[in-house]
């Protein structure tokens, strides 16, 4: 081996060359992806350059509806309830142009402020014209926004990513459908995080949106444009999906209501989903609005003959408005805490004080001892989404510049599989969720575990109603995340989701209500807080959730499958007793 080593040596001409060749290598690797970061900034450039278009042909139609006198007295319009304005526009009191306009107007002028929208929908114009040959629906000139990632012809839904620009769907979604054929007028799409995994609402095509209670703040994700969109009143009424929160997480952090029905009651048919293929987690699909009685209306008007024919794998129930309109005390199950994260002051006592209201008001709560979260959030939460080592997730970046607030997490899925084995053994003395975290990302080794999960998220599903029925439980009061996180800082607490994801694996309809602001006692609090690891992550939370007195607080309730009315009519009563405390 000497001697060869030694000949080498002698002939510089073969060491120059093979030294040369892995530098040329190098440098062109990098010159490569320079090339390819170049190609994907000026896709950004373009998509951007695209909204300022849409919103440029926005701001005409507003001109152009003010010049024909058909406007209407804007701040009038947009003061009514979803029920006063669906009267008015029934009876002819007001047109679907005034309406319209008024919308229209103000959220452009919402835009400027919190960066909500992605796109205008123009052909909100010509469904105007048509009005006049069809019969008045449910939602007869009601305008809607919808989430960036739910299909409307000729237009991207782009899931904040770069591989999904250019690509202007075919159709409109089953949804989109249904509400035009119902009188709606979806006329903007609103803003999302990068790849919908977050409850950051940031992407490096359109930018970061905020919350409008505070611009530090993010609007939560995934349906964070259409969160700070309706709270700031640029709509009234919106529709988002949910995978683990992403409709009620940014309901709660802004102050408005969220309801994501149960899987397949509406339908998804339409919808780009961030890891399709993966059954563990149940997506749904929801509106949010400003307050219950409008979530309702919107399922009732959803809920109809239309959707049943387009999509004939919903079951055919139409809304039933007996069960929402009961007045019948209920038995209420309730928890402060899962066992998995320790919720901030504010999130706890907005749980006990809407308990103690429920009380007077003659309801029955009995405590609720949720079931293994941190088991269900490491064998079936984690495990499913990951079922496939995040191969789906990392081949939609490809190409993509990652948001830096989303780092982490993606980072975390690009780890090695056997790096990520080894990270559990050496972190589990030390660090027992973390560890747990690496191991649920490891996802499952064959498809025969794959079928054995499947099973056994069953069997979990199974014990959850079984404790509840055992209870003889008609719903469930528990936390809702809050306050509003800073801007930047939601990408490094996915961990935070257990109170939410937990109702996508067992496909419960959940929703949330708004029922106060932090207050100087809740900031008290939060400076002896550790949580229940007292690990980095909690040390962010703790950091994250000062400093915010005045930032609404919310509840969520929870029906079991099916029961969406019912669930509804909870939150209608979460609502009005809260409503009430605040008035005396």
């Amino acid at each position: 081996m000497t001697w060869m080593r030694d000949e080498f040596f002698q002939m510089p001409w073969l060491y120059e060359a093979i030294v040369g060749s892995v530098c040329g290598g190098a440098a062109m690797l990098l010159a490569l992806r320079w090339l390819e970061r170049r190609r994907c900034l000026e896709d950004f450039r373009k998509a951007r350059s695209r909204r300022e278009r849409a919103l440029g042909e926005m701001e005409r139609a507003v001109s152009q509806l003010e010049e024909s006198k058909r406007s209407g007295d804007r701040e009038s319009i947009l003061s009514l309830s979803l029920h006063e304005l669906h009267e008015k526009l029934q009876s002819g009191f007001l047109t679907p142009d005034s309406v319209l306009h008024a919308y229209m107007d103000k959220a452009l002028q919402v835009n400027k402020e919190l960066n909500c929208l992605t796109d205008f929908l123009p052909e909100c114009q010509n469904q105007l014209q048509s009005f006049k040959e069809k019969k008045k629906g449910l939602l007869y000139g009601i305008p809607i926004s919808i989430k960036d990632n739910i299909d409307c012809k000729g237009h991207d839904s782009t899931c904040g990513l770069r591989t999904f620009l250019n690509q202007p769907a075919t159709k409109d979604s089953v949804i989109v459908q249904v509400l035009k054929k119902q009188g709606a007028v979806p006329f903007v799409k609103t803003n999302v995080p990068q790849s919908l995994l977050s409850y950051e609402c940031c992407n490096p095509i359109f930018g970061q949106t905020v919350n409008p209670h505070n611009t530090k703040r993010t609007s939560g994700g995934s349906s964070g444009g259409e969160a700070s969109m309706i709270a700031a009143g640029g709509s009234i009424l919106g529709i988002g999906t949910d995978i683990g929160g992403s409709i009620r997480v940014p309901a709660s952090f802004c102050g408005i209501c969220g309801f994501k029905a149960t899987g397949k009651r509406l339908s998804t048919i339409g919808l780009r989903v961030s890891v399709p293929g993966q059954k563990a987690v149940t997506a749904g699909i929801g509106p949010l609005a400003r307050d219950v009685d409008s979530l309702a209306f919107c399922m009732k008007a959803l809920l109809c003959e239309d959707l049943f024919r387009l999509d004939p794998t919903v079951p055919p129930f139409p809304f039933n408005d007996e069960v929402y309109s009961s007045s019948k005390p209920l038995r209420i199950g309730y928890y402060e805490c899962d066992g998995y994260w320790l919720p901030s002051a504010s999130m706890k006592r907005a749980v006990m004080e809407t308990k103690q209201l429920l009380e007077q008001a003659g309801h029955t709560l009995i405590p609720f001892a949720p079931l293994k979260t941190s088991f269900a959030m490491k064998e079936f939460v984690l495990k499913g989404i990951s079922a496939d080592h995040a191969t789906t997730i990392l081949e939609r970046m490809k190409g993509d510049i990652i948001d830096p607030r989303l780092k982490d997490l993606f980072y975390v899925h690009s780890i090695p599989l056997i790096l990520k084995k080894i990270l559990y053994f050496l972190m589990k003395p030390f660090n027992p969720r973390m560890a747990d975290i690496c191991w649920g990302l490891c996802g499952v080794r064959s498809i025969s575990d794959l079928w054995k999960q499947h099973v056994a998220i069953e069997a979990y599903c199974e014990e959850y109603i079984s404790l509840w029925t055992s209870k003889n439980l008609d719903v469930l009061l528990c936390p809702a995340l809050g306050p509003a996180f800073l801007a930047g800082i939601a990408g490094k607490l996915t961990v935070t989701a257990s109170y939410n994801m937990i109702f996508n694996l067992l496909n419960f309809p959940a929703g949330v209500v708004p029922v106060g602001k932090v207050i100087e006692k809740d900031e008290d609090e939060m400076k002896d807080y550790v949580g229940c690891y007292n690990d980095f992550w909690e040390k962010i939370f703790k950091k994250t959730v000062s400093d915010t007195i005045g930032l609404p607080i919310a509840v969520q309730c929870v029906a079991l499958p099916w029961q969406d009315e019912l669930c509804l009519r909870f939150m209608k009563e979460v609502e009005r007793v809260t409503q009430k405390n605040r008035a005396i």
